[in-house]
């Protein structure tokens, strides 16, 4: 299996003109469904008043990403500049309550009516802006660091939308966040490498004795691999508590994403952890059974006479 071929950036999908509130939902909806495949199967679950915002919070986070990873030859300078450029008018927007900005329009409006802290998207352009100039991270803490607000803090953003029943849901959501984003570290070796990144920290890459330069499945590698993955699963085990402070059709959808997230750890064992000959994914129709599954009515319990 080759490599796959990139989704077309969200930067060049903006229309022209301005949109309404609608509109501007709906762009953001048509991102995660290019995008961010898993996630918009699991938002399925949810009530569809809700939807719209993880829409929303999507596009904000890809087309950050975007600008960081997809503007074509563009130079680190300008890559800066643009992504600045986009915080700056998020922040504008934010602070006169609305946006003629097709993806921030949406954003905006999220933001306002959920009371979503303005502080955890700050986090997240610092980590954006992190990826331009930052190449690899030295210890787990470094690369913790980076995630509290590429990770972590996505985890955090959602929780107005989930509407947890107990505050004591934030550290578990915290952990989802950082499951999924090495959940895709994991993954994706062999593209970041491409970009000149790697996110495997370099104490452990060195404490297996692995070039990671090589691109082999070595047995070094399989052992780095293995540590990393016990690694990832302990983040989902802390996450797993957290859904039990959820509503219902919450907990559902967070569910749903999170196993089907950690098929991709299994799928990435089942392929002997190699990573470079082909990307460890999740089909579709597993994500659609998943969901349909899952947003087929309940039977009530019936109860015996007697």
């Amino acid at each position: 299996m080759g490599r796959r071929t990139p989704p077309v950036p969200t930067t060049r999908l903006l229309p022209s003109g301005p949109v309404t509130m609608e509109q501007s939902y709906g762009l953001c909806r048509e991102f995660n469904k290019r995008h961010g495949t898993t996630y918009y199967w699991s938002t399925l679950v949810l009530p569809s008043h809700k939807r719209p915002h993880v829409h929303a919070l999507y596009g904000f986070c890809r087309y950050a990403d975007d600008i960081v990873d997809d503007l074509g030859p563009v130079p680190v300078a300008e890559r800066a500049a643009a992504l600045a450029s986009f915080g700056d008018r998020f922040f504008a927007d934010l602070a006169r309550g609305s946006s003629d900005d097709p993806v921030l329009k949406a954003v905006v409006d999220t933001v306002l009516r959920l009371s979503i802290d303005p502080a955890c998207f700050r986090r997240f352009l610092r980590s954006m802006t992190m990826d331009l100039t930052v190449e690899r991270y030295e210890t787990w803490g470094d690369l913790l660091d980076y995630m509290d607000g590429s990770a972590a803090v996505i985890g955090e953003m959602m929780l107005p939308v989930l509407e947890p029943l107990v505050p004591e849901a934030v550290p578990h959501a915290r952990d989802l966040g950082n499951a999924f984003q090495l959940t895709n570290f994991l993954r994706d070796v062999d593209e970041d490498l491409d970009r000149g990144r790697t996110y495997l920290p370099q104490e452990d890459v060195r404490r297996f004795g692995v070039d990671l330069g090589q691109r082999r499945c070595t047995p070094e590698f399989i052992e780095l691999m293995r540590f990393e993955i016990a690694r990832c699963r302990e983040l989902y085990a802390s996450a797993d508590l957290g859904l039990a402070m959820l509503p219902r059709q919450s907990a559902r959808s967070i569910g749903a994403a999170r196993v089907l997230y950690g098929r991709i750890l299994d799928k990435i064992e089942a392929r002997g952890y190699d990573v470079f000959s082909g990307r460890a994914s999740v089909s579709t129709a597993e994500k659609a059974a998943m969901v349909v599954r899952l947003m087929r009515p309940s039977r009530p319990t019936r109860r015996r006479a007697g």
